[in-house]
């Protein structure tokens, strides 16, 4: 069998650029070279498209003006059916630019705004490429975290007590609103941007001085703003789901325990080693649970993944209060950093296969996604052309 191309894209235009570079390099290294060839695609902050062997070697992006300029610059089509990495023309008489190179799948490595938020997907969904994770939908409905409580709401899943306002709200009347957010919750309190990931732009507020600093940094990174009560003393929980449709699995728990207010982006990225990931991260795995506790947390994992019409993979994040041990669930994931290896290997599944299955789901939702019919044939048009006058829309 003639191996797979396999695209990874990594970098982007997102406060998550440096984790989503290491996830990618990390999905380029443990891919089965077997089975697969590997394409690299690196965005850069500025959302240009880069390609080329340059861009394997981690130590390459100490000096990013070297990197690009050694690198090649590239695009995609949006056209159906079209999946080719296609490469500027370069500068010069007799220079021509490099054959385009087919694109059986789409391994988007990315976190964040403009990568796993549903905007990427769409594109993909475009020009009909299969690609890994999560669709459009639940991309973009696990990246908000307003609309994402919402529905957990709605479907009966456990979540701390919210309220949300918008940037101008705000800077229009702050009384108001700290008014409005203390009289429905209480201290302490997370405030959050409703659509950023790794901790950024989240603090903790303990009384109202502290909540009108920790709404100040918010707003700097989303026009939304949501504010969660705080679980008090908390046992965080992960748990990472794989699958699509009905076929679904759930991972080990794991307890990050460098855990005391939040887990911080430098409690997840900067604690170990300088590429490991979020495996640097200091956690037990199994987390020390009783086994109906676990089984309760693995079944509500599934639930969201399900309910968010999530596909591939994500992690579920879950808070536990440490007496009365209710769970409540904080957030997924879509696209979580080091695509949550570390917490699949306990159960046999290695960096390698993981990546196999996640793949292999892209192709399963692709051929599903290409059973519908999108187009359907009337005489509208023939009859609207003796003119539109008077006819009904």
């Amino acid at each position: 069998m003639s191996k797979k191309n396999v695209l990874v894209m990594f970098g982007g235009k997102s406060v998550e650029h440096e984790v989503s570079v290491i996830t990618g390099l990390q999905v380029v290294e443990n891919i089965d070279k077997n089975k697969y060839n590997v394409i690299p695609l690196f965005i850069t902050k500025n959302g240009e498209w880069y390609s080329g062997e340059v861009l394997l070697d981690i130590k390459n992006y100490k000096n990013m003006d070297d990197l690009l300029s050694r690198a090649k610059k590239v695009y995609i089509e949006p056209v159906p059916n079209k999946p080719y990495i296609q490469f500027y023309p370069e500068k010069g008489l007799f220079k021509k630019a490099p054959e385009p190179i087919k694109i059986d799948v789409v391994f988007p490595a990315l976190h964040g705004s403009h990568g796993e938020d549903g905007t990427m997907q769409g594109m993909f969904e475009l020009c009909n490429i299969p690609y890994v994770g999560s669709g459009v939908l639940g991309s973009a409905v696990g990246m908000d975290k307003i609309i994402m409580k919402d529905i957990f709401k709605a479907n009966g899943i456990p979540i701390v007590n919210y309220k949300w306002f918008l940037r101008s709200n705000y800077i229009n009347n702050s009384s108001e609103v700290i008014e409005d957010i203390e009289r429905n919750l209480s201290y302490p309190m997370f405030v959050k941007p409703a659509n950023l990931g790794s901790s950024i732009g989240i603090t903790r507020a303990k009384n109202r001085e502290e909540l009108i600093n920790s709404i100040e940094i918010a707003i700097n990174y989303d026009r939304r703003i949501i504010v969660e009560e705080a679980v008090e003393n908390p046992m965080e929980i992960n748990c990472s789901v794989i699958g699509f449709d009905e076929d679904y699995r759930a991972s080990v728990l794991e307890q990050p325990i460098s855990w005391q207010e939040f887990l911080s982006f430098e409690d997840k990225y900067l604690s170990g080693s300088k590429n490991s990931g979020m495996k640097s991260a200091a956690r037990r795995i199994p987390a020390p649970l009783p086994d109906d506790k676990t089984k309760e947390i693995r079944d509500l994992a599934v639930k969201v993944f399900k309910v968010l019409d999530c596909s591939g993979i994500s992690r579920i994040d879950f808070l536990v209060e440490p007496e009365s041990m209710k769970v409540y669930v904080n957030e997924i994931n879509t696209m979580p950093g080091s695509i949550s290896f570390y917490l699949w290997e306990p159960t046999g599944v290695s960096f390698k296969e993981l990546i196999d299955k996640l793949i292999y789901f892209a192709f399963e939702r692709n051929k599903e996604h290409n059973k519908n019919m999108y187009t359907f044939d009337t005489p509208l048009l023939k009859k609207a052309s003796s003119g539109v006058k008077g006819s009904k829309r």
